[in-house]
């Protein structure tokens, strides 16, 4: 690898932005392409596929063998609320290598000892999130029910680009949300981003097989939706 395509590697790591290494098998030749410039290169739905899936792979065009070895950053799981599903979440996102942050300002729920050797951050979200930098490659969850922690989280979530936002409570509950949203100002067409209730509907109860349905849901948006976000209907 040149010396300049493994520092162009490094500051994308820095930057938490994703980039693909294509190799031509034939001749060695070897081109750095970055996620913003993969709709203009030659092999622009491949290397859209191989970084949707996170993965590297051997692919054929125009009679030519290209290696596509991908670099993207890991996923993190942002999580509002110390609560029982929280708990649950931080062992399967780990088992998945995602990186779990809890944000929570009750210092009687964000405790190391309930959440020991995890990013955790006991302050408001208006403290809390600006500085971790939220992007594509973040998943966002807010579980408190408590909508002057969940509120505003969730409005510092739909102002970037991250791939999932889900927000627990029921339709009626949601409904409120959507409407306490829409009276702060934010668009139906953002609103629909929301994953809310949250989770696959596998008839989860208790909050292990919420947290399962949570993170099933968050792998489906990872890994089968692609480019623009599918729109949820609205309550």
């Amino acid at each position: 690898m040149k010396l300049a395509t493994l520092q162009a590697l490094n500051l994308a790591r820095t930057q938490r932005k994703a980039a693909a290494l294509v190799t031509v098998l034939d001749s060695g030749e070897e081109r750095l392409v970055s996620e913003a410039d993969v709709a203009r290169d030659p092999l622009a739905t491949a290397l859209a596929e191989q970084l949707r899936k996170g993965k590297s792979a051997t692919v054929e065009q125009d009679g030519k063998r290209y290696f596509i070895t991908v670099h993207v950053p890991p996923v993190r799981l942002v999580m509002i609320g110390a609560v029982h599903i929280s708990q649950a979440l931080v062992p399967l996102a780990r088992l998945l290598d995602h990186e779990p942050i809890v944000v929570d300002p009750r210092t009687a729920f964000a405790s190391p000892e309930r959440f020991p050797e995890v990013q955790l951050i006991a302050e408001w979200p208006d403290v809390a999130l600006p500085p971790l930098g939220i992007d594509r490659y973040t998943a966002f969850v807010a579980l408190t029910h408590d909508p002057k922690i969940d509120d505003p989280a969730l409005m510092h979530a739909l102002e970037r680009d991250c791939f999932y936002v889900g927000a627990l409570g029921s339709r009626k509950t949601h409904a409120r949300r959507l409407e306490r949203l829409r009276e702060a100002g934010v668009g139906d067409n953002t609103l629909s981003r929301i994953h809310a209730p949250i989770g696959l509907d596998i008839g989860a109860i208790s909050p292990s097989e919420i947290a399962v349905s949570i993170i099933a849901e968050i792998t489906a948006a990872l890994r089968l939706e692609s480019g623009e976000k599918k729109p949820r209907p609205i309550a």
